[in-house]
């Protein structure tokens, strides 16, 4: 892996296309944070690229979630159905 801040990006972007070009990932920094990946796509695989790039960012999504959840406790099947009724604005009998 081979980090680029984004000034890299404006001053030294031949270094960052041949690290593209040679199959390996790009990784741009924002104040020393990872903000971003390029990669090199190759040729007749765009679609099958921003499908595997979709499924990764739903993954994180999803893990993001399942810790949320573990930090904020479970609820059970009934405190669900309770709040769903609730959105729902229905009563209980």
């Amino acid at each position: 892996m081979n980090f680029y801040s984004i000034r890299d990006l404006r001053t030294d972007s031949k270094s960052l296309w041949q690290t593209i070009e040679q199959g390996d990932e790009a990784i741009i920094t924002n104040n020393g944070k990872p903000a971003a990946v390029m990669i090199s796509i190759p040729d007749g695989y765009f679609d099958e690229a921003i499908q595997t790039i979709r499924q990764a960012r739903a993954i994180i999504a999803l893990n993001s979630m399942r810790m949320r959840a573990a930090r904020n406790g479970f609820k059970s099947e009934e405190e669900i159905n309770s709040l769903i009724s609730e959105v729902r604005g229905e009563t209980q009998a």
